[in-house]
């Protein structure tokens, strides 16, 4: 069996219905036991993220700039060519899967942030680590759940936020201006060493920079999309929701098997996009010195509804269009739906979208790797850490991105399983302090 066909196998058996059930499962006894607090303080959410409390930070961020690389790491590359993958892989039914996953998968999101927060305020321990590395250990076999966690945290920061990102980013300034990836690279290199060797603060201001371009840029663009074929837009919701249960097939089993493709791409899709559950936002608010984690919790759920709502959008604008039948699939797939308004500046547009959201994981997932780095080597070899992040950039310019992408769902499967496992644990210590918030809100 060759390497290709392997690492295809083992993605089957990872990410497939089992793990699915088992996401969906968690995310709604997370939802039941926390109360639905995903619906009952979604309004509550935006005044925290839009009014934040003015407290001196002691951590490395404050909880906003928290928010803010949270997002960062949500709006990426995998919202413009993952959600048209799931589109030609799932039709127009993914999208409806989408926001019904991204919706539930809230409860997971406030649950890990508020883990983080919680137990970096009520740590005994002398540590700047935040995060799983720091509720996992109340978890029975705690000290291992933690080593293998991390382990699969270092893979998928290098595959997904480094690696993905990068290569993403390669692809659309060669199809769209001709740039050579040998350019690409050593500009990319420039870049990321500038940033990683400049430490957390300098990572944090390159981020906060970078967010506001990727929201005002995505959102303006697909709203003139959205706004050009408005004619379509009723008729493409009715499509959604019909191709999500009642397929347009005749036989029974390719029914069934349209229905399944459908759910199983906008679950995964879903998942990748928001990366709720996987426990990379509670390291962003776990550094941030946050004295109040059901707050940090209800704040950082926007964080999941707006990679969300990209994602929708996106699925949108390509169903409107017109394209989302044409065989293409990936950026492509974007390209052509943005180009129905834009002509050949379509193609400028979302490639320069690639390059903000490529550029923004990018930055914010240095944070997350330097974090799993210290984990590992107790804050030595910083200097060492941003070598190798550099040339991780640099490198994975040249690489085959079908290789990257089947590489990300081994690392990807591994930390959702884990945090997801923390949470269970731990949710009757987070439902206790969920109604004791509650209460308190009451008075």
């Amino acid at each position: 069996m060759s390497l290709g066909a392997l690492i295809q196998k083992i993605n089957e058996m990872t990410v497939s219905w089992p793990m699915l059930i088992f996401v969906i499962a968690v995310c709604l006894i997370c939802t039941v036991a926390f109360r639905f607090i995903q619906f009952r303080y979604f309004i509550a959410a935006w005044r925290y993220m839009l009014f934040p409390e003015k407290k001196g930070s002691t951590g490395d961020m404050s909880p906003f700039q928290a928010f803010l690389n949270s997002l960062s790491t949500g709006l990426g590359n995998g919202s413009l060519a993952g959600v048209a993958t799931a589109m030609y892989s799932g039709g127009p039914g993914a999208a409806f899967w989408m926001l019904a996953l991204g919706l539930i998968i809230m409860s997971a999101r406030f649950a890990e942030v508020f883990l983080g927060t919680y137990f970096a305020a009520h740590s005994t321990v002398e540590s700047r680590i935040g995060g799983p590395m720091l509720y996992l250990r109340a978890v029975l076999g705690g000290v291992w759940l933690t080593r293998i966690y991390v382990f699969f945290g270092l893979l998928f920061c290098f595959i997904v936020g480094n690696g993905m990102q990068t290569n993403s980013i390669r692809i659309s300034v060669y199809a769209t201006w001709g740039v050579a990836p040998m350019v690409t690279a050593a500009l990319l290199l420039v870049f990321m060493a500038y940033v990683v060797f400049g430490g957390a603060a300098r990572i944090i201001k390159v981020s906060d920079r970078l967010v506001p371009v990727k929201v005002i840029t995505f959102f303006g663009s697909s709203a003139i999309v959205l706004a050009y074929h408005y004619q379509n837009l009723i008729p493409a919701c009715k499509l959604i929701f019909s191709s999500a249960f009642q397929p347009l097939a005749l036989a029974g089993g390719v029914v069934g098997f349209a229905v399944q493709q459908a759910v199983k791409y906008g679950v995964i899709r879903s998942i990748a996009a928001t990366e709720s559950g996987l426990g990379t936002t509670a390291i962003f608010f776990g550094g941030s010195g946050s004295k109040e984690p059901v707050k940090s919790g209800i704040m950082s759920m926007l964080t999941s509804f707006i990679s969300t709502l990209v994602c929708v959008i996106v699925a949108l604008c390509i169903i409107v269009s017109g394209v989302w039948d044409s065989g293409l699939t990936s950026t492509a797939l974007t390209v052509a739906a943005f180009s129905t308004v834009f002509g050949v500046y379509g193609g400028w547009i979302v490639s320069f979208l690639s390059i903000v959201f490529g550029m923004g994981v990018l930055v914010s997932y240095a944070y997350v790797t330097r974090e799993f780095w210290f984990y590992i080597t107790n804050y030595r070899f910083e200097y060492l850490f941003a070598t190798i992040y550099s040339l991780v950039a640099f490198g994975a310019v040249f690489v085959d991105p079908t290789v990257l992408w089947s590489l990300a769902d081994l690392p990807n499967a591994g930390m959702l399983t884990i945090n997801l496992i923390g949470i269970l644990w731990l949710t009757p210590l987070i439902r206790r302090e969920v109604i004791k918030f509650m209460q308190s809100q009451k008075k």
